[in-house]
């Protein structure tokens, strides 16, 4: 019994509970412990893996399931309707409008009402007349609205605000597709959550165990923590105590040493700085005017889907934006400016580029510094940035980009890829590396740099181009200028000898203590 006593003594409270409550035969789940012994989901799990490791415990199915979450944004779909459910409406009541006068009517954004009207007008419901106004056909609303409609409802009403794919139709789940995404909340009704019911059974050995814990007088109600407030009312001489295994040695004393990473970043400053570049810097909260606007990015377009961002609650927008560059940039959308080109055409939104946000690209540095930069020069950020993504091996929501600008008369492609190549031989310590035609509403040409992990294959180190006259002009720059974003964790990558992103952040300490970077 001497192994018994020990293990019991050692068992923590919540895996007494388990052990003390069910019996073989019964199948255990994480809401069921939630339910009955009032755990939360973390201390059902971490009891789970207890006593699992002591092989009291044996996993016997695991289930997925698929869960449809209403967001925010989906609960003011719910309450004011959609943008396609309010533009139909609206125009019944008021007859042909511009779009532009549609989103100011409705408080819309002008790249909402755009991708509304262009999915209405192929249900052939609206069409655009000869004076370029969007206009109700009087045709019947398509099924999908009705059925939209009645899922945000559904859920809006749910106590957890959420749909079980298991429960809806396939017409049902049809119509979900167009409603919610697996990489974030961005202006989607619902968010794609995907989870796992995992059922474990006691083993034959837990009865010995659980025999042993009642004989001991043990509940698993023990006190394990003196509180002060415990010792200024007497509470703790009413109860038992958990006993504690004096005789486990005490944590290493390790001394400190400088994060892996926090290393391979200084060394690429350090590299930079030598090669006569000026750090830049900025702040986190950014306009959409210096994240998207002043780099020739249309606020209507597609392209502003590949920045996902996170917008900031409060304050929504900031009070104003400096001038003369707010002018020049409205102008260079509208009509190009004195850019040369002939802009985007469009009514530029002055309410939408004061929105406040969190910085999602490293260009957002360059743009800033445009206008108060020398020529010639050189300059480099390290910016963090934060993006909508889904985590994998090379894809983080929270990253870090190197960013850096060349402005000079002088200067061309060949310089460019120069500098691409410092990057993925000299700093990544790539050995293969190739460039790819990329597009950037920014930079024409526009170049993706790739290089190869030994384990991950080819992947793209990040971005490259030359600035396009409608961003360098509105900031009073006339030669040419070179512009860079490369994922520096990904150069980290493969500076640190790795195979995940997520490693760069790990929680195991002693990992981190191993890893040596090559510089």
């Amino acid at each position: 019994m001497t192994d018994i006593k020990t293990l019991i003594k050692n068992l923590h409270p919540l895996e007494t509970k388990v052990l003390l409550r069910y019996r073989q035969t019964d199948e255990l789940t994480s809401a069921r412990l939630q339910k009955e012994l009032g755990y939360k989901e973390g201390h059902a799990n971490q009891a789970f893996s207890w006593l699992t490791g002591k092989q009291l415990l044996a996993e016997t199915s695991r289930t997925p399931h698929t869960f449809y979450e209403l967001t925010d944004f989906g609960r003011l779909v719910a309450k004011n309707g959609s943008a396609e459910e309010r533009i139909i409406a609206y125009l019944k009541e008021s007859g042909p409008k511009l779009l532009p006068e549609i989103a100011k009517a409705l408080a819309l954004e002008n790249k909402d009402v755009g991708s509304a009207f262009g999915l209405l007008s192929k249900e052939g419901v609206l069409k655009m007349t000869a004076e370029k106004k969007a206009e109700y056909t009087g045709a019947a609303l398509p099924e999908r609205l009705a059925i939209s409609r009645q899922l945000i409802e559904k859920a809006a009403a749910a106590e957890n605000g959420q749909l079980d794919a298991a429960n809806l139709s396939a017409q049902e789940m049809a119509v979900m597709g167009g409603l919610t995404k697996k990489r974030g909340v961005s202006e989607t009704p619902f968010r794609t959550i995907e989870r796992e019911t995992v059922a474990y059974k006691l083993t034959g050995e837990f009865l010995k165990i659980a025999d042993a814990l009642r004989q001991a007088g043990i509940t698993g109600n023990e006190i394990g923590e003196i509180t002060p407030g415990m010792l200024a009312s007497g509470d703790w001489k009413k109860g038992s105590f958990r006993a504690y295994n004096i005789s486990i040695p005490p944590a290493r004393i390790i001394p400190g040493r400088t994060n892996p990473y926090v290393q391979f970043l200084e060394s690429v400053k350090d590299k930079l700085c030598s090669l006569g570049f000026q750090e830049f810097d900025g702040p986190l909260v950014e306009t959409e005017f210096w994240n998207g606007d002043a780099l020739f990015m249309p606020q209507f377009h597609a392209a502003r889907d590949i920045h996902d961002v996170y917008r900031i609650k409060t304050p929504t927008h900031a009070k104003s934006i400096e001038e003369p560059y707010l002018s020049n940039v409205r102008a260079v959308h509208e009509n190009g400016g004195n850019s040369g080109s002939r802009g985007w055409n469009y009514h530029f939104d002055t309410e939408f580029t004061r929105r406040l946000i969190m910085r999602s690209q490293g260009t957002v540095l360059s743009a800033h510094q445009l206008h108060s930069a020398q020529v010639p020069g050189k300059y480099f950020g390290i910016a963090r940035c934060f993006r909508y993504d889904k985590v994998d091996a090379t894809h983080l929501s929270d990253f870090y980009q190197t960013e850096g600008i060349v402005l000079g008369k002088d200067v061309n492609l060949r310089t460019l890829l120069g500098f691409l190549r410092m990057f993925a031989v000299e700093i990544a310590g790539a050995t293969e590396v190739k460039y790819v035609p990329g597009y950037f509403p920014f930079t024409e040409p526009s170049i993706e740099v790739h290089i190869k992990h030994p384990k991950l294959g080819w992947f793209e180190l990040g971005g490259s181009g030359i600035f396009r006259p409608e961003v360098t002009k509105a900031m009073g720059i006339d030669v040419p200028v070179l512009a860079w974003g490369i994922g520096i964790d990904r150069m980290a990558l493969m500076a640190l000898g790795l195979n995940d992103l997520r490693e760069l952040f790990c929680e195991d300490i002693e990992k981190v203590r191993l890893r040596k970077a090559k510089f």
